[in-house]
């Protein structure tokens, strides 16, 4: 009996070491956090005309805060009533070296599912959109 007692003690203590020894507790190093704001837009460039269900290309220019700013997506935003599109530009969270930011361009895709006349909007500034008309026959 006390064989059996020394050897229950023995597998207790191994396996609580074990189980110690083995915790999930390492240090992975966090990926840096980068941020988003939206860029006006300069100037749209595309087709005026369009079929149904054709895709259509609109080239947005803008220009980033800085030039380490990459394109990430179309936001959609709203100025009072009208609603419209931002770029959403995606900065790195570490500091930017890279000298004065150009202008980057991104392409907005538009495919009408029924005839008439669309306006695409793109935020120019806090108060405005440039407008883009497409007819879709």
């Amino acid at each position: 009996m006390k064989n059996f007692k020394l050897k229950s003690v023995l597998v207790v203590l191994f396996l609580s070491t074990a189980f110690i020894s083995c915790s999930n507790d390492d240090d992975k190093p966090t990926p840096p956090v980068s941020n988003t704001k939206i860029s006006f837009v300069s100037a749209v460039t595309g087709p005026a005309t369009g079929k149904v269900n054709d895709e259509l290309s609109y080239e947005a220019t803008y220009t980033p805060e800085t030039a380490c700013g990459v394109f990430s997506k179309f936001a959609e935003i709203s100025i009072g009533a009208s609603k419209g599109f931002g770029v959403e530009v995606k900065y790195p969270a570490e500091v930017c070296t890279l000298q004065v930011p150009q202008p980057q361009k991104a392409v907005y895709k538009f495919k009408a599912t029924a005839k008439g006349t669309f306006e695409i909007k793109f935020q120019k500034s806090a108060t405005e959109f440039i407008t883009q008309k497409v007819v879709i026959n």
